[in-house]
């Protein structure tokens, strides 16, 4: 797995190799039952401070994307994550609600928006409207 971050970004560290690790996930790159690098490991491939992988593994273990053994580490949920519950949805219309307001004030018209939305699905390797 290729994991790109942005030191230069204002989306902490943390934040963007939990989004990285999610990606990994749904494009299929990282399997259910995988196991990931050492938090160690990890730190030192992408140089970055190993308390800053353990906040991202901890909290993907919360959300339902990994489990975290003593002996084997950090492995992909075996269901491959979390399944969208009411609240999950509830979460994304108002993560989604001043995006889409956003846009609308930038004149993007909805055709592509919806453009962009099934590109990145195409992406993600997520290409079906199943």
């Amino acid at each position: 797995m290729f994991i790109q971050l942005n030191f230069n970004s204002d989306i902490p560290i943390y934040e963007q190799l939990k989004s990285e690790i999610i990606i990994g996930i749904a494009k299929g790159e990282l399997l259910p039952e995988e196991r990931l690098p050492s938090v160690r490991q990890l730190a030192s491939d992408i140089g970055i401070n190993l308390h800053t992988v353990n906040k991202a593994y901890k909290q993907l273990e919360e959300e339902g994307f990994l489990i975290i053994h003593r002996q084997r580490g950090a492995i992909v949920h075996p269901d491959g994550g979390p399944k969208a519950d009411h609240a999950y949805k509830r979460k994304m219309v108002e993560t989604l609600r001043p995006i889409i307001a956003n846009t609308i004030c930038r004149d993007i018209k909805k055709a592509e928006v919806l453009t962009i939305v099934r590109q990145l699905y195409k992406e993600l390797g997520a290409d079906s409207d199943e």
